[in-house]
């Protein structure tokens, strides 16, 4: 062991704080960590349940190597489409390959030739294995490491029904790992994001720390991440315009909440214009969507919009060469006028005159749901310096191309499933299941023959742990202001024997060993702490570490016939004979 006291200088939270005070890891290079042997038991203790459980749900497991064939992802076109987090190499023959940020292809490559018949189906092979994602900004120590250890599954099925059927298998059994590791969590609804598929669900840790915003009912046990928690439309008609439009003035104020504070008028009054180009050869699109004042553009939710799947923000040159103004000033209203296409790349000729021009397109314009149910809004007047009130849908400018839900639920919005409202904690996602489909089976031809001797594309399910992710989980969740409280299964030992002066008494030390070979054979994993610190910076480290159940053996105690028993998430130490101590274990 090799524990210190101070808080290292570039670790921002807490368990990326206590691993490295407590000896679990050390950094090699940014987002890469050794594991120390006291680190590594832990994580030895998260894969073994995750191992166990897996097994129990009828998963089979294999090894796939870590370096992937360029040609392999070429055949699913993600060798662009991952982006940077993809570490590309060459060998010396100049071949490319990937370190594996994930299995998909090498699964199904694996699949489509071992999988012939039907009859060979459902199956579902999963690995334990280190991956390795390119972050831009690795941080937090292992919760955003760019080298992590993974559990990840791939199911493959005769139809649709099936990989449903096995979804839910796995879905039961990382509820069962979660619960056997001792920590608070929920499954919630969540994009499939780059992995694709239809359905999926994360599994999300809950703690103050975490990146992740989830959604939950107050009055049923509907919950969502927040890219897929669904936002109602306002209850009731829209009502009817009451004020006629005006421009003000707004020197210098951009944003809804500088103009809500210039104006003194509720932010929820103002709209927020956000403008979006999608750079399709063929048929470039310039879009605004409009958002309460007081709401965030979903920026998941608006790629999902047909047509807007890759989109990116307009910049500022964009706005002004089509709308004669800066972003803080742009609004919805005179767009019923067509404007070029973003970079005017695209032209076409006249026929009445024979004049090649550039192509024009009407600005689409988005609303989210809110929005569209407003009166009397305040919006930029597309001019520097000027905002427009009383602005009202049909009267002062046209009715949006479309209504969509495209804004952050917000805590009190009432739930999608109409019990209760919604409320926001914060998470740490540590498993993702995904019903793919037949995404990867149909890239890679992955086929088998069907009960009347026809080719099947294969249906496929994923399913991945964040193994050591779980581990800096687990302590966001369970800490205090001496160190780790780590749940019981987890604990790098379940109990610490800490013998006082042991080099100076023959009795203690004996005891101490004899206690220790005791506990060892009941199945109990214990240490016994033979360093020969002084009890204060023993029991130190020992609360650092996180050991649930102290055991101190001194010559007093030993004179007296007790020992001094302490639970890491008890105040005080309590004195047990030793037939009582041993009981507390059976």
């Amino acid at each position: 062991l090799a524990t210190v006291k101070q808080v290292p200088a570039d670790a921002e939270i807490i368990s990326h704080q206590l691993m490295l005070r407590a000896g679990m890891i050390r950094k090699l290079a940014s987002g890469i960590y050794t594991w120390s042997p006291l680190g590594l038991r832990v994580l030895r203790k998260v894969e073994a349940i995750v191992r166990e459980e897996m097994n129990r749900a009828g998963a089979i497991e294999l090894l796939m190597p870590s370096i992937q064939p360029q040609e392999l992802w070429e055949e699913t076109g993600r060798w662009q489409k991952f982006g940077g987090q993809l570490l590309k190499i060459r060998d010396r023959k100049d071949a490319g390959y990937c370190y594996g940020p994930t299995h998909e292809e090498v699964i199904t490559d694996f699949a489509r030739q071992e999988l012939k018949s039907y009859k060979q189906l459902p199956v579902n092979f999963y690995q334990i294995q280190t991956k390795f994602r390119d972050e831009i900004r690795p941080r937090f120590g292992i919760m955003r490491a760019r080298e992590f250890l993974m559990k990840d599954a791939y199911s493959f099925h005769v139809d649709a029904e099936s990989m449903a059927v096995e979804y839910r298998n796995m879905y039961d059994a990382y509820s069962r790992i979660f619960t056997r590791l001792g920590l608070r969590f929920r499954a919630v609804d969540a994009d499939p994001g780059a992995i694709g598929g239809s359905t999926s669900h994360e599994f999300q840790v809950l703690a103050d720390s975490g990146e992740d915003a989830i959604v939950f009912s107050t009055g049923s046990d509907y919950a969502a991440n927040i890219e897929k928690a669904e936002a109602l439309a306002p209850d009731g008609e829209r009502p009817a315009p009451e004020a006629a439009m005006a421009k003000v003035v707004t020197p210098w104020q951009r944003t809804c909440e500088e103009v809500a504070g210039l104006l003194k008028i509720p932010l929820d009054r103002t709209v927020k214009t956000v403008a979006l180009c999608v750079d399709d050869e063929s048929d470039p699109q310039f879009i605004i969507a409009l958002v309460r004042g007081d709401h965030m553009v979903n920026e998941v939710k608006l790629a999902r919009i047909p047509g807007l799947a890759g989109y990116r923000l307009a910049d500022d040159g964009e706005i002004r060469a089509m709308f004669g103004t800066e972003a803080g000033f742009l609004g919805p209203v005179g767009l019923e006028k067509e404007v070029r296409t973003p970079g005017n790349t695209l032209t076409q000729v006249d026929a009445s005159n024979g004049i090649t021009q550039p192509v024009t397109r009407r600005v689409r314009i988005i609303a989210d749901r809110s929005v569209a149910a407003m009166a009397d809004m305040v919006v930029g007047a597309n001019e520097k310096g000027f905002h427009l009130t009383g602005v009202n849908w049909g009267r002062d400018m046209r009715e949006p191309d479309l209504v969509a839900d495209i804004r952050n639920a917000v805590e009190g919005d009432a739930s999608p499933d109409g019990k209760g409202t919604l409320s926001i904690a914060r998470g740490i996602e540590v498993g993702h299941v995904f019903q793919l489909g037949t995404r990867y089976a149909e890239a890679l031809g992955a086929t088998v023959l069907d009960d009347q001797g026809k080719a099947r594309i294969m249906s496929m399910g994923c399913y991945g742990i964040g193994v050591s992710r779980i581990v800096a989980a687990a302590i966001e969740q369970n800490h205090d202001e001496s160190g780790i409280r780590w749940p019981e299964a987890m604990a790098p030992w379940q109990v610490v024997i800490c013998p006082i002066n042991m080099a100076a008494s023959e009795a203690v030390r004996d005891e101490a060993e004899r206690l220790h070979a005791e506990l060892a054979a009941r199945g109990i994993d214990v240490a016994l702490d033979d360093r020969g610190l002084r009890p204060g910076p023993m029991f130190a480290d020992a609360e650092l570490i996180g050991i649930p159940h102290r055991i101190v053996i001194g010559d007093r105690g030993l004179a007296e016939g007790t020992y001094e028993y302490r639970r890491r998430d008890e105040p005080e130490s309590r004195s047990f004979k030793r037939d009582e101590l041993l009981a507390l274990f059976d």
